[in-house]
C-alpha cells in the first residue's frame, strides 16, 4: 500500500469509489462490499436520470447529472459513516464527458477535484458484457477503461485494480479496504 493511502485512511469517512466502464461489475462489488462492512453504497444517479430523458443526453445534461450524483453522495455521507462506498462518482462523468462530448465543463472538474476520495477500485473489463439500454460500447471496453485508468494515473489517484471473478474481485477489495479501515 502506497503512503498516501495509509496518509488519507485517517480521515472520515473513508471514501472507496468503484470504477471503471460500462458494464464491469461495478454495482455488483458494491453491493456485496455494502453487505459485508455494513457501510452503504451511493447509487449511481446517471441511471435514474438516462431513464427519466428516454437516454437522449447531450453536454447540457453533463452538469445536471454531476449535480444529481454529488446530492446522492452528500445525502448519504450525512449519515455519518466510518465507510462510504460509491458505484461511480464524478471521475465517471469526467471520462465520458471528453468521450462523447471532447470536454468537461469546467464546474464538473472543480466540484472533483475539490472531493478527495480515499481509494479507487477499478473494476475490471474481464467480465461479461451485458447489454441494458444504457451500455453502448460492448467493442470499445479495452479502450474506454484505458481512459479510466490514463485519468487515475495522470491525476495521481489511488487506484487499485480489481478482476477476476466476483468472489476473487471480492476477495481484493475487501483486503484493500480492510487495510484502510485497520488503520488508526
Amino acid at each position: 500500500m502506497s503512503d498516501s493511502i495509509k496518509t488519507l485512511c485517517c480521515d472520515k469517512p473513508i471514501r472507496v469509489v468503484l470504477t471503471g466502464s460500462e458494464c464491469t461489475g461495478k454495482s455488483t462489488l458494491g453491493a456485496k462490499l455494502a453487505q459485508h462492512y455494513g457501510a452503504p453504497c451511493v447509487k449511481e444517479f446517471l441511471r435514474e436520470y438516462f431513464i427519466a430523458h428516454n437516454g437522449v443526453l447531450t453536454l447540457d445534461d453533463a452538469v445536471p447529472v454531476a449535480e444529481g450524483q454529488l446530492a446522492f453522495e452528500k445525502a448519504v455521507e450525512a449519515g455519518q459513516h466510518d465507510l462510504v462506498l460509491y458505484d461511480t462518482n464524478l471521475l465517471s462523468s469526467v471520462v465520458y464527458n471528453k468521450h462523447y462530448y471532447g470536454v468537461n465543463p469546467d464546474w464538473i472538474e472543480q466540484a472533483f477535484v475539490e472531493r478527495p476520495y480515499t481509494l479507487y477500485l477499478l473494476c475490471g473489463i474481464d467480465v461479461p458484457w451485458e447489454a441494458d439500454g444504457q451500455r453502448d460500447m460492448p467493442q470499445q471496453r479495452e479502450y474506454m477503461q484505458s481512459l479510466f485508468r490514463n485519468e487515475l494515473q495522470a491525476r495521481a489517484l489511488p487506484y487499485v485494480e480489481v478482476t477476476g471473478s466476483v468472489k476473487e474481485r471480492f476477495r481484493l477489495a475487501v483486503e484493500h479496504i480492510d487495510a484502510l479501515v485497520n488503520v488508526e
